[in-house]
């Protein structure tokens, strides 16, 4: 899941925009929050698994990088121009965490998967930092990394 900045950008993705598909798999709980529709990580794992997912940030648009969903509990992270690095995917308390092999403090990064207007979207776990970002793409093209750990 989203980690960083990037600024450049990837062809090749398929635009979800409002797409029904997303919505149809996705398990629906209410937020406080009116125009915000939280959904659970487990819908959101089933809606990339075996997809490769765009992150742009929310509300610039730029790029933050691109993952991969191997399975519900394995991921590869890409921003434009570095290497890939792959993570392990857990599902506590109603958030989706992502712990990377290059992580060097060892915690995971978690977010709240969420849809806004019908936009497939994931915000920081974390009350210090708001940041939110958006899947702009679902695409069936990996990301042709080097083979899957087997750890």
């Amino acid at each position: 899941m989203p980690r960083g900045r990037s600024n450049g950008l990837c062809a090749g993705s398929v635009t979800i925009g409002k797409t029904a598909g997303v919505v149809a798999l996705v398990a629906l709980t209410p937020l406080a929050a009116l125009s915000q529709t939280r959904i659970t990580p487990e819908a959101f794992l089933d809606a990339v698994q075996g997809k490769t997912v765009m992150f742009h940030d929310y509300p610039s648009g730029q790029l933050v990088g691109t993952e991969e969903f191997l399975s519900p509990t394995l991921s590869v992270w890409r921003m434009q121009g570095r290497g890939c690095v792959y993570g392990q995917i857990t599902t506590p308390n109603g958030q989706i965490c992502f712990l990377y092999d290059d992580d060097q403090d060892g915690l995971p990064t978690c977010w709240w998967p969420f849809l806004h207007e019908d936009r497939l979207m994931v915000r920081l776990a974390s009350f210090s930092r708001s940041e939110i970002q958006e899947v702009l793409s679902i695409t069936e093209e990996g990301l042709n990394c080097p083979s899957t750990p087997i750890s």
